[in-house]
């Protein structure tokens, strides 16, 4: 299925439709501040699963991010995040920046591994912050692409549901997404690290 939103005013109809695919188990491909991401409910183990096989990856080893729409759920995901660290997120959200943080013991049960570290994107687009703040929790995500593969029909809709059309629950047009991913920022140590120069610069 393929919907239409507007950034400037997402339909709270169409918002609900999306949210009650992903408490289904559904996965839905929809626009962020960068490029289309796929992505589910976070509390849904078993539409994990179906990520990481869409991925093509096994859950254990998947990298995924988790998407929120504001700073509130940032204690829930990550621990140990000193005074510094805390102003450079702060200063660059919502953005175009994924950053790598320290995991809280909630993010091994999320992924059902032993994951220590966690991506965690707050992205500047009223589309995502909709969703999220209709479904009551964050997504799991991936960027649709491969980086070394970025091609028309990972940024148009409408091609993009040519394509993934039949293994996608819900695919959102959101208008033109871009083909810069987003800035990724290891926060793990006491000092930043830029793991991958995206669309983000980064605001200290």
């Amino acid at each position: 299925m393929l919907v239409k939103l507007y950034n400037e005013n997402p339909n709270d109809r169409i918002v609900r439709n999306i949210v009650s695919h992903l408490k289904k188990g559904g996965l839905i491909i929809y626009p962020t501040d960068t490029v289309y991401a796929i992505g589910c409910d976070m509390n849904n183990h078993k539409a994990i699963e179906k990520l990481a096989k869409e991925k093509n990856i096994k859950p254990e080893d998947a990298n995924f991010s988790i998407i929120c729409s504001d700073l509130s759920n940032l204690s829930k995901f990550a621990r140990s995040v000193n005074n510094q660290n805390f102003k450079i997120i702060k200063h660059n959200t919502p953005g175009p920046f994924t950053f790598i943080l320290e995991a809280s013991k909630m993010v091994p049960k999320i992924f059902q591994t032993k994951k220590n570290t966690i991506g965690i994107r707050i992205p500047d687009n009223n589309i995502c912050k909709a969703i999220i703040e209709e479904l009551g929790n964050p997504l799991v995500s991936s960027s649709l692409i491969q980086y070394d593969d970025i091609i028309e029909y990972h940024t148009d809709p409408e091609l993009i549901y040519e394509k993934y059309s039949e293994k996608i629950d819900l695919i959102i047009d959101g208008g033109y997404g871009d083909n810069t991913p987003s800035t990724i920022v290891d926060l793990v140590s006491d000092e930043y690290q830029i793991i991958r120069q995206g669309k983000g610069e980064l605001l200290l």
